[in-house]
């Protein structure tokens, strides 16, 4: 630790014992640097912030409403363009000297990196100019600055509001002439439909179709099997009805056990009519009546007379209802086959041709979806536009109006004039430094030894006459009054740099 103190104390009596060269390279490097510094053009910086309100509740009832996340995106991106800010640079100082199209680019390139535009929340923007002119004075470029953001929101303003509704109304314009062409094809293509329809009327709709009304003729003809099955069945059981029921009915004079047998006949065929199969225990009851009836019956002498069975003869109506059914589906099912037929040999005898009813098929079909899908976008936006007219859902507010910057952005000249001191006190202690390694001093006795590795015996204190004294006293007192008015010429800079900042209006 004492090498290193001894070390420290070294380096500044080397640089003390060379102050003036510090002291005259502080000054040099001082005044260079605070030249530059003098140089370098205010910047002043203009602030505005605005909000944009994309919501509308008339737009996305009508789901009209767009995406607003996309237009955020093309509001930051439109405001920055190439186009708006030559429109910026037309309309304040900054193109009073431009005239030819290389200067309007780098014009362009300057002010784009002289703006920023900031999202502070979604909807919520802050544009930041950022002017420092050298041929133009501080005033000037505080106003220019102020200029070119409420320059920004006009163009915003216009392009925006008023733009939004001619993009519409040329969207509508070019959609009109889409859907124009489109009729056009289509009505050529269904006018070659029409023709080959009449031509071929089995394959209308192509190939396509045909299939799907083999495949439903065929689910058809499955139906109408089971109906027929389910018709036949139900006749099959009317017959079995009509068969046990007697054609007429015995009277009172013609025997009571006749009478009886009739009417336990009659209860029977009603039994079975309300669909009461024979392992049904009221049938099987019924049936044992009935053969006891019957044995009695015919132990009983004849009557004489007797009258039609009314249960009979409804049974034979519903028969020959049942009867007709059969027969209708039984055609049906003729027909269908019939049908099937002719598909099929169509199919098999005309391969090309069904080829050509899929092809003229598909393609009315694909000019179809696709004109009515320009329909439906014209309308939308036919819509949209009538939104926009009667109250554009396309809002925004300027919050904050660009402000007039009083005092510059940048550079921040204290800080420099500071920076400029203290680099140059550090250069000119460094440069005395360096003299001082470079000649073959020794500022301690320890160092000497050190350096040699000779033992040192002892040290010679410095003696000075009354006049060398006086005389090191007034160098002391110049060099502090050199280095002073370097604290001095810091001092005034800052004082006049306050006083023009203050200055700006």
């Amino acid at each position: 630790m004492q090498e290193v103190f001894d070390e420290i104390r070294s380096a500044l009596h080397t640089v003390w014992n060379r102050r003036w060269v510090a002291l005259g390279v502080a000054w040099v490097i001082c005044v260079l640097g605070w030249l530059a510094i003098a140089f370098i053009p205010n910047s002043y910086e203009s602030r505005a912030r605005i909000y944009v309100e994309l919501e509308d509740v008339l737009s996305e009832q009508l789901d009209i409403s767009g995406d607003g996340k996309q237009a955020i995106t093309k509001v930051r991106q439109t405001l920055v363009s190439g186009v708006n800010l030559e429109r910026v640079i037309r309309t304040t100082k900054l193109g009073e000297k431009v005239v030819t199209d290389a200067e309007m680019q780098a014009a362009v390139k300057s002010l784009t990196e002289s703006i920023v535009v900031k999202s502070e929340q979604d909807n919520l923007f802050e544009i930041t100019a950022t002017i420092g002119k050298s041929n133009l004075s501080d005033a000037e470029n505080a106003a220019l600055a102020k200029d070119v953001v409420q320059s920004l929101i006009d163009i915003f303003r216009e392009s925006n509001v008023a733009g939004n509704r001619g993009e519409v109304a040329s969207t509508i314009a070019f959609l009109d002439e889409q859907l124009n062409d489109r009729k056009a094809e289509l009505e050529s293509a269904e006018q070659r439909r029409l023709t080959f329809e009449a031509q071929n009327p089995d394959l209308v709709g192509g190939t396509a179709t045909v299939a799907g009304r083999l495949q439903g003729m065929r689910t058809e003809m499955r139906g109408v099997d089971a109906d027929i099955a389910a018709a036949q069945s139900a006749l099959a059981a009317i017959n079995g009805q009509l068969a046990s029921t007697p054609r007429s009915i015995m009277t009172a004079d013609s025997g009571g056990a006749r009478n009886a047998l009739a009417q336990a006949q009659s209860q029977l065929a009603a039994m079975r009519a309300r669909g009461l199969t024979d392992s049904h225990p009221d049938i099987q009851s019924q049936k044992r009546q009935v053969e006891a009836l019957r044995e009695q019956a015919a132990n009983e002498p004849a009557g004489t007379g007797g009258s039609p069975n009314p249960a009979y003869t409804s049974i034979q109506s519903i028969r020959a209802e049942r009867q007709a059914n059969v027969q209708a589906l039984e055609a049906r099912k003729a027909a269908l086959q019939s049908d099937i037929s002719a598909l099929i040999a169509a199919q098999a005898d005309e391969p090309a041709v069904a080829a050509e009813a899929n092809r003229i098929s598909r393609d009315y079909q694909v000019l179809k979806d696709k004109y009515d899908e320009l329909l439906r976008n014209r309308e939308e936006m036919r819509l949209r536009g009538q939104v926009e007219t009667e109250r554009s859902a396309f809002k925004f507010e300027v919050i904050d109006q660009p402000t007039a910057p009083r005092r510059p952005a940048a550079p921040n000249r204290p800080l420099l004039l500071f920076v400029v001191l203290i680099l140059g006190i550090g250069a000119g202690s460094a440069v005395a430094f360096v003299m001082g390694q470079l000649t073959s001093s020794f500022t301690t006795s320890d160092k000497l030894q050190r350096t040699l590795d000779l033992p040192v015996i002892g040290t010679i204190s410095r003696s000075m006459t009354d006049a060398a004294r006086r005389h090191e006293k007034l160098r002391l007192k110049q060099f502090l009054a050199g280095a002073g008015g370097l604290g001095a010429v810091c001092f005034l800079l800052l004082a006049v740099e306050m006083i023009q900042v203050g200055s700006v209006a």
